[in-house]
């Protein structure tokens, strides 16, 4: 019996050999994947007796690097787009609504202005409630604006000078702290103390495109900047779509608009701890990023320094491709703006919808502006990677829908009347098509310079973000009885600014990069004996 105990413990430990043998032999033969299976067996090894946090940041470390990067991206936009955005929303039920005396005629306004008044009002404690007029409305809405137009070129230094990562990470935390104490600071100093928070909330803000457009120049190849590039800047259209719906579903629920800033504060500085834990300024800063990404990032990332290199000032502020990109933001972004700020106006006003209504049906365009900035993305990078179009042509072809659709469809929107089904779709289709700026326009800066994008968004984006100060006064001025005719006008003017800075850009646009974006302090020297020359002929 002990023999056969013995004789059977035997053939199995000399299966067991036969199968380790087979097993090292498998991976001598596949010696490419050696050291990925070694890699994976090592963190195995070190993440037994974790917490589940440290286990899933482990995890998170097997996905492609410049795919955490893009998903983090993605994230800071989503939640500076809530916390910006969300405002529009909550205000219209800080103030106390009254009916307004219109000498309109009948077709020029719709039915339901008794829904207007004070009692439909989600908001009813009388003690946060305010008689702010629409003069301080306006300013509330567009101090967001200053401080976001004044970091925008400061961002750009601060991004060269400490980091990306530094840089964005302080500017979101920022901007999560003064949207989480909006309503203590509101309740304790009224509209001044307001419309401070809402500068101070655009001054964190406004650092986030010039920092995360240097990180994307890091990280992103260009083969991949219109489908990872669209999936990024997707999270302003998502952050819309988060932000109204969930805003004004929370007002109706609650009761107050206190917890919308609350709630988008708190996510805020959630998010702003797994960042610091998860994401790194370059590849070569990256401590667990796999030696395949590493050595396919640093063949593909061509033209961009691994040094910190001076700013070429004087060459950037002379290139006539960057100011194309800057008047075409400046399109861009003033039906952006003017759909962010003042959609849920109209909605409320105009076509007289509840705020839970509001909120949703606001949301509804920019969720079709981000499922199809996904389908844009996807078909820039097949024609490019294909040779149907050059960079350049793609740029300017997906630009122009993006231009042309919208400006077509807020003007059709305003003729649509009193026919609420009909106008949200038109806004809904008109925005949809604005989902082609985020393969195109938004990454042309990366294309021009990869070593300077930072810089160069800041330049774009700030510039163009002045539109943000503007429009709420504008269309305030154009609206002071929220009728079908005056809103018409503004949908007019929309449709004009978005046409002809589209045109600029199709002339003067480009996707070469620029000869300054090199390193060498000669390169500024033959650059400035080049103009010479082409001066004196």
């Amino acid at each position: 019996m002990l023999l056969f105990f013995r004789f059977n413990i035997v053939r199995r430990n000399e299966a067991m050999s036969d199968c380790k043998v087979q097993f090292e032999k498998t991976l001598n033969e596949n010696s490419l994947l050696l050291p990925k299976y070694d890699q994976m067996y090592r963190r195995k090894r070190e993440i037994k007796g974790f917490s589940p946090v440290q286990i899933c940041i482990t995890i998170v470390f097997f996905i492609p690097q410049r795919v955490v990067m893009s998903i983090f991206g993605f994230l800071a936009i989503l939640n500076s787009y809530t916390m910006r955005g969300t405002m529009s929303i909550a205000i219209t039920e800080m103030v106390v609504t009254v009916a307004r005396n219109s000498t309109s005629s009948s077709d020029d306004t719709c039915s339901g202005e008794s829904s207007s008044s004070s009692s439909s009002q989600a908001v009813t404690n009388p003690d946060l409630l305010f008689d702010w007029n629409e003069a301080t409305q306006g300013l509330i809405l567009s101090a967001f604006y200053w401080g976001y137009v004044a970091t925008h070129i400061p961002g750009a230094f601060l991004t060269e000078k400490f980091g990306a990562k530094q840089t964005l990470g302080i500017g979101m935390l920022i901007t999560a702290l003064f949207t989480l104490f909006t309503p203590l600071i509101t309740l304790a100093g009224g509209w001044q103390w307001l419309i401070i928070a809402r500068v101070c909330v655009g001054l964190g803000e406004g650092v986030t495109f010039p920092a995360l457009t240097a990180l994307i120049a890091k990280w992103v190849p260009l083969e991949e900047r219109g489908r990872l590039g669209s999936l990024i800047f997707a999270g302003s259209q998502l952050g819309s779509v988060f932000g109204n719906a969930l805003s004004g579903i929370l007002i109706e629920k609650t009761e107050t608009w206190t917890t919308v800033f609350y709630f988008f504060g708190g996510l805020g500085v959630i998010w702003f701890v797994l960042y610091c834990v998860l994401v790194y300024s370059s590849p070569g800063q990256h401590p667990f990023i796999s030696d395949e990404e590493k050595k396919y990032l640093d063949n593909k990332l061509e033209g961009v320094s691994k040094e910190k290199l001076p700013i070429p000032w004087k060459p950037i502020l002379r290139s006539v491709p960057l100011w194309g990109l800057v008047i075409c933001q400046i399109g861009h972004d003033w039906i952006l703006f003017a759909m962010v700020t003042d959609l849920p106006t109209y909605m409320r006003s105009v076509l007289h919808f509840s705020v839970s209504q509001n909120g949703l049906l606001s949301a509804l365009p920019y969720l079709v502006m981000w499922l199809l900035s996904l389908v844009f993305g996807t078909i820039c990078d097949f024609v490019v990677n294909k040779s149907y179009m050059s960079v350049a042509v793609s740029r300017k072809f997906f630009t122009t829908i993006a231009s042309a659709g919208p400006a077509i469809f807020v003007v059709l929107a305003s003729y649509a009347g009193c026919n609420r089904t009909l106008t949200v779709a038109f806004f809904t289709i008109g925005m949809g098509f604005m989902g082609a700026y985020y393969c195109s326009m938004k990454v042309n800066v990366l294309d021009l310079s990869p070593n300077f994008a930072g810089v160069l968004m800041a330049i774009t984006n700030g510039v163009g973000a002045i539109s943000g100060i503007v429009t709420p006064y504008l269309i305030g001025l154009l609206t002071p009885d929220q009728t079908l005719s005056q809103w018409r006008i503004v949908f007019w003017m929309i449709f004009a600014v978005t046409i002809s800075t589209n045109i600029v850009y199709v002339i003067l646009g480009s996707a070469e990069i620029q000869w300054w974006n090199e390193k060498k302090n000669d390169d500024t020297e033959k650059g400035t004996k080049r103009e010479q020359s082409l001066s004196q002929k």
